[in-house]
């Protein structure tokens, strides 16, 4: 099969400057809200037993670092080979794997939990149905989601990233939309909130958290 060009220029962004990205996105040390939307999502996937989650568009595994911290069973996985080797030096605790969210290479029913961090973001607005049938599908029964992306409608796109030349898209995205594209797939709506930016480098557009479950069989 081709690989959608999106999934290719993707990788290439990332794989142009994986340490410039991985310093700006920064930590969740100043951000309160971002700590408490992935505690919420740890304490479910405890309290439902626990079991493997991965971080899809792990980048250089802050969150997958994070999540682990809060004593998640927890794996990275990331287009970018650049990022994942970062990953890895960065946290060598912790396993990471070059892969797309849109494939992923695990079996039907495996997942206590996944987190795509802004990295849907990423996914031509064609391909998220597709996408969101994948996390469904390695979703345990009752597994939970957890997707952080920016709010609206025009996309931005970079073609010029830290002295680099690169062709990154960012889909801003409504999260009523991305609610019903979940529940189309067997995934109902736990929770959506919306907070307005608050990291200075970041886009100065709304941010959305949607918090998810898989129905149990």
């Amino acid at each position: 099969m081709t690989e959608p060009d999106f999934l290719r220029t993707t990788r290439a962004g990332y794989d142009a400057a994986p340490a410039e990205f991985a310093e700006f996105f920064g930590d969740l040390e100043s951000s309160p809200l971002d700590r408490a939307i992935l505690a919420a999502f740890a304490e479910f996937v405890r309290a439902d037993g626990d079991g493997p989650v991965v971080d899809a568009g792990c980048g250089a595994g802050r969150v997958t670092a994070h999540l682990s911290g809060l004593g998640l069973q927890v794996s990275g996985t990331d287009l970018s080979p650049e990022m994942i080797d970062l990953a890895r030096r960065t946290h060598p605790g912790l396993h990471f794997d070059v892969g797309s969210m849109t494939e992923l290479d695990l079996p039907d029913n495996q997942l206590a939990g996944i987190v795509a961090w802004y990295s849907i973001i990423h996914i031509a607005p064609e391909h998220l149905d597709a996408a969101f049938a994948e996390f469904a599908r390695v979703l345990a029964p009752g597994g939970r989601l957890l997707l952080a992306f920016q709010v609206g409608d025009d996309p931005r796109h970079l073609t010029e990233a830290f002295g680099r030349s690169v062709s990154l898209t960012f889909h801003r995205l409504r999260p009523d939309r991305i609610s019903e594209q979940l529940r189309a797939v067997g995934i109902g709506i736990t929770a959506q909130m919306v907070r307005e930016p608050d990291h200075p480098g970041a886009a100065q557009v709304p941010q959305a958290f949607v918090l998810a479950q898989k129905r149990p069989a």
